[in-house]
């Protein structure tokens, strides 16, 4: 009980600074209201209650709260100029605790580090703080992923076009062209002034996903043809002033636990070694093509990557081996994109948990950062479609025939209390492995919903990325590609307040 209410007292005081002084001075002074003068006892805690005296951030600004076990009043000061104090008010439990706010500034320079002394009377405690820094390599010229994150706006899906891929036995791929592959899945062939159409909105970067397998002969040998039109797609963003993020899209995955698609990339630890020789072909082959372009093209290792079963339930277990085999997979990803050079040694590139949508404290645990010859240059992608039943049609019948409806109609605070579990889960474990993380994925894209309820969505999620410093990407919908115009644009709207 003890530990619930310091942790529920520190998630409320994170919303808001109820400093005692301002966040200019680097020594602070709490009273604790009850009692005054020395203290006899002095504890600096974590969140989970226990002992604290260190703290390690990444790069970007950041902060951390610390509860303060003193029965006395107490004073804290600090030896650098980018960290900064803030009191917090309040008495936790049994009037016991009080809360102090570590704040720590961008740091685009070498690693640095700082100490927090804490002291009551003759009792004094302290924490050493170490922050990550840009690194001082003189011939890396793109912005860190820090910086890219801080530069977006809002982001835009390209979806059912360049990853469309085969399903059934309607489809034989060897009677189509590239234009056929592209509006096979109902859009219109992509030109620049579709792409600049989304640019002039305001979205200032855009996912073209791609399925690369029904586009390879017996060796794996990505066909010029296809290729090209890719290489135009992502010129259409890049030219609208657009960052674009290039994936492996249907390589991965399952439609509704159907594999009759061909997807071939699957989480297997068995059969990691033959599926990562396939894979790093496809990649060596992307990142050559592309390693030229600069820092606005983004590589993302895969879409939404299952098991071998093709479950989009995350393995309860974080030893499970599809754990181990997308942690294998992503460093291939890494260790192939930089091994091609150019600037590719330097780009930016875009990392995911199980489905993408593995978004649990097992899930998240068990996701692990590759290592990374060139600093600070990944960060995490993750998709939200939360809470499913309102973001997504979830109505039918069972297999008996009698029917279901589990949809959410209203978005209410049980909505945003999802939604809010879901960003503090996300963001803590990005910030534990030191890179920050955006929503590759997000929409309330069941168009049957209330426009209004979809609205108040989406200036819901609008906030939490204001209040994460982060951003997202709707995937598609709001714009119809054929008529060149805007059907929902309350929504957009709602995304640019």
């Amino acid at each position: 009980m003890r530990k619930n209410i310091l942790n529920a007292a520190i998630l409320l005081l994170l919303a808001f600074v109820a400093g005692a002084c301002s966040d200019s001075d680097s020594t602070k002074t709490v009273d604790n209201g009850r009692r005054s003068g020395a203290g006899t006892i002095l504890e600096l805690l974590n969140t989970d209650e226990g002992s604290l005296s260190a703290l390690s951030f990444s790069l970007g600004a950041n902060n951390y709260i610390v509860g303060i076990n003193c029965d006395g009043d107490w004073t804290a000061s600090v030896d650098a100029d980018w960290v900064t104090l803030s009191n917090y008010a309040g008495y936790g439990y049994a009037n016991k605790y009080s809360y102090d706010k570590i704040s720590v500034s961008k740091n685009m320079g070498e690693e640095r580090t700082a100490t927090v002394t804490f002291t009551t009377g003759s009792i004094s405690k302290t924490i050493a703080i170490t922050q990550k820094g840009a690194g001082a390599d003189p011939d890396d010229p793109f912005e860190t992923s820090f910086e890219l994150v801080e530069n977006l706006v809002m982001g835009y899906n390209l979806g059912n076009t360049l990853d469309a891929n085969p399903w059934g036995d309607w489809w034989d791929p060897t009677t189509k062209t590239v234009n056929d592959w592209e509006t096979s899945w109902g859009q219109p062939t992509t030109t620049q002034e579709i792409i600049d159409a989304i640019a002039e909105k305001g979205f200032n970067i855009i996912r073209v996903p791609v399925t690369w397998y029904p586009h390879v002969d017996a060796d794996d040998k990505i066909s010029d043809e296809w290729m090209k039109r890719v290489e135009e797609v992502v010129n259409y963003v890049l030219n609208a002033g657009c960052y674009c993020i290039l994936n492996v899209q249907h390589d991965t995955g399952a439609a509704n636990g159907r594999t009759d698609g061909g997807a071939w990339l699957y989480a297997d630890i068995d059969d990691y070694p033959t599926q990562t020789v396939r894979y790093q072909k496809f990649w060596q082959q992307i990142a050559e093509r592309f390693k030229n372009y600069d820092e606005h093209l983004i590589f993302e290792s895969f879409n939404e990557i299952l098991d071998k079963s093709y479950s989009w339930t995350a393995p309860s277990s974080a030893e499970d081996g599809a754990y181990q085999a997308i942690n294998k997979l992503q460093q291939d990803f890494v260790n192939v994109v930089r091994a091609t050079g150019g600037n590719n040694r330097y780009r930016n590139l875009a990392i995911t948990t199980y489905a993408a949508t593995g978004t649990s404290d097992v899930a998240l645990a068990a996701f692990t950062l590759p290592e990374d010859p060139s600093s600070n240059h990944l960060y995490l992608s993750i998709h939200s479609y939360d809470p499913y039943n309102f973001c997504n049609y979830n109505a039918g019948k069972n297999n008996d025939g009698t029917e279901y409806n589990y949809n959410i109609e209203v978005f209410d605070d049980a909505c945003k209390s999802e939604i809010d579990a879901v960003f503090n889960r996300v963001s803590n474990r990005a910030s534990a492995v030191g890179i920050p993380f955006i929503f590759g994925e997000f929409g309330a894209i069941d168009e049957s919903k209330s426009m209004a309820e979809r609205i108040k969505y989406a200036q819901y999620l609008k906030s939490k990325f204001q209040q994460y410093e982060t951003a997202g990407l709707w995937w598609m919908g709001l714009y119809d590609r054929k008529k060149a115009e805007w059907y929902e644009s309350e929504i957009v709207d709602a995304l640019f307040q």
